[in-house]
């Protein structure tokens, strides 16, 4: 799939439920930190205006800011908005999605600001990238796609009194999700690592709960310009508490790969997300600057590591 598909707006101001998020994920160059950015639109198409009304956190639109600093807890500010502040792209268009005059995202670049507490946060980024790809589609039901798998940010943040500046600002990933409903269950990794000539690796897994019991599981590796695709996960361990997960995948090609991503200590974010019908909230754990370690086996090569301290987000919901 093209870049400008795997961002495409699917939601319309008809659908009466249903989620759909681009979020943006990087830590910064100097590895003091990493931010976490988020455009949520949900059940645009339900009465009284969209979203779930009289619930605060159920505005049809938002944008979130979260801070995860390298030493310190991670701080998150939200703001809802209304359906009359909102402006959307079509399906068939590259995505244009505003939300007032002050958040924005488009292909290749984001503007936001959130006042929320007596805090303010705001951003002007620009990013690009060599890969992106489709984690899952699932029609109507949902899917989950990263546009930008190795991105470079560059821009600028601003946290009250303290700014962010650089080009480059920080390396990460653009994502874009969406869903009939949220997954009872799930995990999910990006790792970002450079070799020793600056080039960049990426690795994804996602794993979640489908109808019958069942689990769907994948992981899509970009290494040295080429993709490898692991249709299927085994772990060897999980503890949500700890944000740990440890995993093993392979595919048909002869090569192996076993994954250690770490999320532990206080950049562990805990926050509850609305369910899209209303009904109540569950609780996500995140950490977007986990460690994580890949050892990568291809046949006919010796062991192969890949390491990142803080250039990892780890996310998991359900026991």
């Amino acid at each position: 799939m093209k870049q400008q598909s795997l961002n495409s707006i699917y939601s319309t101001l008809s659908t009466r439920r249903r989620y759909e998020v681009w979020f943006l994920r990087f830590m910064l160059a100097d590895g003091s930190g990493a931010w976490w950015f988020r455009y949520l639109l949900m059940n645009l198409g339900r009465p009284a205006g969209g979203g779930c009304a009289g619930n605060p956190l159920g505005m049809p639109a938002q944008v979130w800011a979260t801070w995860f600093p390298r030493q310190g807890r991670p701080q998150s500010f939200i703001q809802g908005f209304s359906q009359t502040q909102l402006s959307l792209s079509e399906p068939s268009q590259p995505l244009q999605l505003r939300i007032n005059d002050d958040n924005m995202i488009d292909e290749r670049s984001c503007k936001g600001r959130v006042c929320v507490d007596g805090h303010t946060v705001s951003w002007q980024l620009r990013y690009d990238s060599t890969f992106g790809a489709s984690m899952t589609e699932v029609g109507w039901i949902g899917f989950s796609r990263t546009p930008h798998s190795d991105a470079v940010f560059s821009g600028e943040v601003t946290l009250d009194d303290q700014s962010f500046r650089g080009e480059p600002l920080g390396y990460g990933l653009q994502g874009h999700n969406c869903g009939f409903r949220h997954r009872h269950l799930w995990n999910w990794t990006h790792c970002l690592a450079f070799d020793s000539t600056g080039r960049i690796s990426t690795f994804e897994a996602l794993e979640y709960e489908i109808p019958l019991g069942l689990q769907f599981r994948k992981a899509l590796l970009w290494h040295e310009g080429m993709r490898y695709t692991f249709e299927g996960i085994e772990t060897i361990s999980r503890d949500r508490e700890h944000l740990q997960w440890m995993f093993a995948c392979s595919n048909a090609e002869g090569a192996s790969l076993i994954a250690i991503v770490d999320g532990s200590g206080p950049g562990i974010h805990r926050l509850p997300y609305l369910k899209t019908d209303c009904s109540g909230t569950f609780e996500v754990a995140n950490n977007s600057l986990a460690r994580a370690t890949l050892y990568l086996s291809r046949q006919g090569r010796p062991l192969e590591q890949i390491s990142t301290d803080g250039g990892a987000v780890i996310e998991m919901v359900g026991q």
